[in-house]
């Protein structure tokens, strides 16, 4: 079965581990598509502290680093004998939003950049015609307070949209709070399953 999995929470809530517990569970091969890219000093010490965590636990694991083709990534990585972790969508969102490098308003209508629609729909159909397990990481924005500038209210918005839009497609969607993993979708004894999340 060519399972999809969605693992989404807010920040620090142990998504990325109960996503890479899950994808480790599946005892296949793990392709990791990684979509952070190093923009200032904080992002270069993230994205190395996962690289080491990554080393550490899983160290045959194969990273792919895309930040903008995600759909492209999922269709040349995924088959029947490998799992593609892909963390995550809401940096990759966040990539595409600033594609262009220009300076959004703080009121009145967002443009989104001209290839945001595309590749938003060439990672749905790329996702929905995965040939082997695909684990996804997500971050819920959408249930703190309304924010006040323009772009800040776009991307909530669409990060919330692309969340529905893959929970949909997904088989299976986990939330996780406090490294705990709630199914909202799916259920217990599908592959991967991994309890507690540190």
């Amino acid at each position: 079965m060519n399972q999809r999995t969605l693992v989404f929470g807010g920040a620090r809530s142990g998504k990325s581990a109960q996503a890479e517990r899950l994808a480790a569970a599946s005892g296949k091969p793990v392709i990791y598509i990684a979509t952070a890219a190093v923009g200032d000093d904080e992002m270069a010490t993230r994205i190395a502290l996962h690289r080491q965590q990554r080393s550490t636990h899983y160290a045959h694991w194969n990273t792919v680093e895309e930040q903008l083709a995600l759909g492209d990534a999922i269709a040349h990585n995924s088959t029947p004998d490998n799992v593609v972790l892909v963390d995550c969508l809401t940096v990759w969102l966040s990539n595409l939003l600033f594609s262009e490098h220009k300076e959004y308003p703080e009121i009145g209508r967002i443009e989104a950049p001209a290839l945001f629609a595309a590749e938003r729909e060439r990672f749905l159909q790329a996702l929905s015609q995965a040939k082997g397990e695909v684990v996804l990481v997500s971050n819920e924005v959408g249930m703190g307070i309304v924010p006040q500038g323009a772009i800040s209210r776009w991307f909530v918005d669409e990060a919330g949209r692309l969340n529905q839009s893959v929970a949909a497609i997904c088989e299976r969607v986990q939330f996780v709070a406090a490294g705990l993993p709630l199914e909202l979708k799916g259920h217990v004894g599908q592959v991967g399953h991994a309890g507690r999340s540190a």
